[in-house]
């Protein structure tokens, strides 16, 4: 007992060195000097309940997070990847913006490709966009096998633009960007169905139903939404637009959404709100959409049969619309794919529990959590057990038929996580708390079930949450993450843009405890999905001559000693290699108006052995990992001698590492 005392009491005291270190509020060779941790937290004022926390998210320097977390970055457009507990800011993932440290997005062929093929240019499409540079992430989803997060792949949604991006977790990087035919904006998802069969994204607000221009005042006639499957190659991750579908919806506004699992798999939800399908206006005598969309005392839950969708596509009553199969409105309705169930007003938050039997939704403007069950939904859909139709014909169960129970947790509920313990936990954005609560059985019977238990303040109007493993038919429980918009007074004043906070909550006790405030200073985030650590198998290095596109051989890869340069017309094409502390050829000559290529191979076989490649006032960076082989293509448009450099401190001779792109007139 007194070895393991005091082995947390020099945890304990390496926490509160480091943390006053840090902090700067006084040297961290005074602390050194104490003989225990207690005499430590004294000097520093720490409350025990302050030292207990820091023991709780500390991880030993060398060791490693038992969990990964991969949140949105919102409109930074890119992934944060997250150790917990310690909630260091291991990674960003560039996705759909430029990150020049990467070099995404600065001349490397891999990278330009990628964002290119993101940007749709044609009619194919329905789009005619420049090229887009920038996204706002929303929603991750972690690829699954039989319900549970697998470690392959990584999907997240552009809500600005309408896209989907995969990340290959082997590398961490985006490997595919796909606009979205029909659909403008997107929120709803991402999710994976629970074998990753189909990634699903819904419009967010209404689009003139097959592209072009239409007036508001045709907007219940022109304008509709669009639930989007789409098919994933269960080889390579990629998204195959050929595979793919879509249901027409009407011109409500999707909101969030997520895939059915074991008692509902096969089904997925998505909320709705402005039912009323009011347009603004308020300089021209109208309401604002803000006031209009919340007239109704219901919207509606969006109930999808996709696996009789799958059948209705392979029957051939869907129409092809800008290159992706549709099922019609009329056509999802006849064919009982789609059903509505009322839902309290304005909600933001459909979240389905573990054994896949409750779905659970949050209505801002309702204190309650409503929780649908699926086998009441079932039964109602055979039963015919209807309140009626909407304005475009879709089947309205009846609200009593299909709910389970309500529970009053707050006010502003928002979304919902659950743990192994049949416990499910719900965002409150006005109360800025997080409510524990139970669901129903196998969980919960009699007076215990859907029955609130505890709820913890955090700081401050929380968005979304997450749990470790919590989207999965088996979750860890342990640990909860408060993704929260404002952090105020939680932070040193540096300006009046202030960093969000994230909030580390465990759930070990009886009681949730927040044990650790986390600044995001780049990104607004909204959405995160934790899994475990060791089920990611990254690679450390490529093979040698790697193309990460394919992640195999490049054909343009260059072994040391083999290096050259060819001259063709007007294009200069360089097999290059880069090693410490040397890039080989070292000068390359071309002619004004040249057009030149160069590969390069980065011949480490080391971890960590990474090398940069610029060249100045060519806007030309690249970050070449161990094994890597990337190309760049630009025009010799500026005549001069340029002194190429490796961009990344990678040797003693770092500095030396440099060579010349010399441009004649």
């Amino acid at each position: 007992m007194k070895r393991t005392t005091t082995a947390i009491a020099v945890v304990v005291a390496a926490v509160l060195i480091v943390g006053a270190y840090l902090a700067g509020a006084r040297s961290a060779a005074r602390y050194a000097a104490f003989a225990d941790a207690s005499e430590i937290a004294a000097a520093r004022g720490l409350q025990p309940a302050e030292v207990a926390s820091a023991v709780r998210s500390f991880v030993p320097p060398g060791k490693a997070d038992e969990y990964i977390m991969f949140s949105s970055g919102g409109h930074s457009g890119q992934v944060l990847v997250i150790g917990l507990p310690s909630m260091r800011l291991l990674k960003v993932i560039g996705t759909f913006a430029t990150e020049p440290w990467q070099g995404f997005g600065y001349g490397a062929d891999w990278s330009e490709r990628v964002l290119d093929e993101g940007t749709a240019n044609g009619e194919a499409t329905g789009r005619l966009t420049p090229r887009l540079t920038w996204g706002d992430t929303h929603h991750p989803a972690l690829s699954e096998t039989n319900g549970e997060y697998d470690g392959r792949w990584l999907y997240i949604n552009d809500r600005a633009n309408g896209r989907i991006a995969m990340i290959d977790l082997r590398d961490l990087k985006v490997k595919q960007i796909v606009q979205i035919p029909n659909m403008q904006t997107s929120h709803g998802g991402v999710f994976a169905t629970p074998n990753t069969d189909y990634v699903h994204v819904s419009s967010k607000i209404p689009t003139v139903w097959g592209g072009g221009y239409a007036p508001l005042e045709q907007y219940r006639e022109r304008y509709r939404g669009v639930s989007a499957w789409l098919a994933v190659d269960k080889q390579t991750g990629r998204i195959d637009l050929s595979r793919s579908f879509q249901i027409e919806l009407p011109p409500y506004n999707q909101d969030l959404a997520d895939a059915g699992k074991l008692a509902s798999d096969g089904w997925g939800f998505i909320n709705s709100y402005n039912t009323e399908m009011a347009t603004g206006g308020n300089m021209e005598g109208k309401p604002a959409i803000e006031a209009g969309a919340s007239k109704n005392d219901f919207d509606f839950l969006h109930i999808i049969n996709w696996k009789k969708a799958e059948e209705v596509v392979r029957a051939g009553k869907a129409e092809m619309r800008n290159g992706i199969r549709v099922i019609p409105l009329k056509t999802a309705v006849a064919e009982g794919i789609l059903y509505f169930a009322p839902e309290p007003r304005s909600p933001h938050g459909v979240d389905v529990a573990p054994n896949g039997r409750y779905i659970v939704v949050s209505g801002k403007l309702d204190p309650h959590v409503t929780v649908y069950d699926i086998e009441k939904i079932k039964q109602a859909i055979a039963q015919k057990n209807f309140e009626g139709t909407d304005p475009f014909g879709v089947p309205i169960l009846k609200f009593d038929a299909v709910v389970a129970g309500r529970v009053a947790v707050g006010n502003g509920p928002l979304h919902t996580q659950f743990d192994d313990k049949g416990y499910a936990y719900t965002s409150l954005f006005i109360d800025s708390a997080v409510a524990k609560w139970t669901l129903g059985e196998p969980y919960f019977t009699g007076d215990r079930a859907f029955k609130l238990v505890d709820k913890v303040s955090v700081h401050y109007n929380i968005g979304h949450l997450a749990t470790a493993e919590g989207d999965t038919v088996s979750p860890d429980g342990k640990y909860l993450v408060a993704l929260n918009k404002w952090s105020i007074d939680r932070y040193p004043v540096l300006g009046p843009l202030h960093p969000q906070n994230f909030q580390l909550v465990d759930l070990t006790g009886q009681k949730m405890r927040v044990v650790y405030d986390m600044p995001i200073p780049n990104a607004e985030p909204h959405y995160a999905q934790i899994i475990k650590a060791d089920k990611l198998k990254p690679w450390a290095v490529y093979p040698v001559g790697t193309d990460i596109r394919t992640m195999q051989r490049s054909p343009y890869a260059t072994a040391r000693g083999k290096e050259r340069i060819e001259r063709r017309g007007s294009t200069v094409e360089v097999w290059m290699t880069a090693a410490r502390s040397n890039f080989r050829p070292d000068i390359v000559r071309v002619k004004k108006g040249d057009t030149v290529i160069l590969h390069i191979t980065n011949t480490e076989t080391i971890r960590d052995a990474t090398h940069g490649f610029a060249i100045p006032e060519y806007n030309v960076q690249m970050s070449i990992d161990p094994g890597e082989t990337v190309t760049v293509r630009f025009v010799a448009t500026k005549p001069g001698a340029f002194s190429y450099y490796c961009t990344e401190f990678c040797s003693a001779l770092h500095l030396e590492m440099q060579g010349w792109l010399l441009v004649e007139p």
